[in-house]
């Protein structure tokens, strides 16, 4: 009985969570581990129907890097990297491309749909479609200088970054109850398509939506000090201090800056957690610990 009615509490505790988000718009970075273990997969995938069915709509971008590396190879191409950017020329772009929005995508909305009833479906879509995610060339300079790094010479070929995003065509799928399931691809204004950054496209995202929160899941307890301490809350300054010592770096920088621009952009709340822990979703959004870290401005 004391288990059924702790069970009780807890949907009790998670009220004025539901009732505070209903309607709201949740941009979730969907990648790490979260997406190849299989108990975590189906975890997140019942997680992400529930919020739906609470009222609250999930919007969902997606990685795929280990995947696209693994398929490079079995093409006889090398996968390069430069600064944690994936160099990518054209016939790594046709296999980037192949990876996210076929494989990697049809295998997230097909394991969402699983779980997800008669009322509730999840959609896949590349930022080609509809002309969702508009992309440039990426501005390296400006990329490496945020973070505090050296400019690296090489071309990095086919990377952009997202300039537009097609706020239309997602209100309308969510106001049709659908679950969006972004690849990462943007188009080109001549139709080309470019690698962009699952970071950068969940913030541009989730800034054209005005999203309530965007939330990454990390193969981490959040951002860690300089001891290797998870800290709670995080502010801009307290992010441009860990570049500076270099504590953060790599995928956490790009993250950490990619969440500070979405926060300038109008969304409400950032946050980083753990996608290795069973439920990380409902942990955060759910109760008053929380878990991860809270990025502020």
């Amino acid at each position: 009985m004391d288990e059924r009615v702790e069970k009780a509490r807890l949907l009790q505790e998670a009220l004025p969570y539901i009732r505070e988000f209903h309607g709201k718009v949740f941009v979730i970075k969907y990648g790490g581990s979260a997406m190849h273990d299989e108990s975590l997969r189906e975890s997140f995938a019942k997680d992400v129907v529930l919020l739906k069915y609470v009222g609250i709509n999930p919007v969902i971008v997606h990685g795929g890097g280990p995947q696209i590396s693994k398929t490079l190879e079995v093409f006889g191409i090398k996968p390069e990297f430069v600064g944690g950017i994936r160099k990518t020329d054209e016939r790594t772009m046709h296999v980037v491309e192949m990876v996210l929005s076929g494989d990697v995508n049809k295998d997230i909305v097909a394991l969402i749909n699983r779980f997800s009833g008669e009322k509730v479906y999840a959609v896949g879509l590349s930022g080609r479609d509809g002309r969702l995610l508009k992309a440039r060339k990426l501005d390296k300079e400006r990329f490496f200088g945020q973070m505090g790094l050296p400019v690296p010479e090489e071309d990095f070929g086919f990377v952009g970054e997202v300039t537009d995003v097609n706020e239309e065509l997602l209100l309308t799928l969510l106001e049709h109850d659908f679950i969006p399931v972004i690849a990462p691809v943007g188009v080109g204004e001549k139709g080309e398509a470019y690698n962009v950054n699952a970071d950068l496209a969940a913030a541009a995202v989730a800034k054209e939506l005005k999203a309530e929160k965007v939330i990454y899941l990390t193969d981490t307890p959040g951002v860690l000090d300089e001891e290797g301490k998870l800290i709670s809350t995080l502010n801009a300054e307290g992010v441009n201090e860990l570049l500076k010592k270099g504590v953060v770096k790599g995928g956490m920088a790009v993250k950490l800056l990619s969440a500070l621009n979405a926060l300038k952009g109008g969304v409400k709340k950032a946050h980083v957690i753990d996608g290795r822990v069973r439920h990380s979703l409902l942990l955060e959004v759910f109760t008053k610990e929380g878990i991860g870290t809270e990025v502020v401005l």
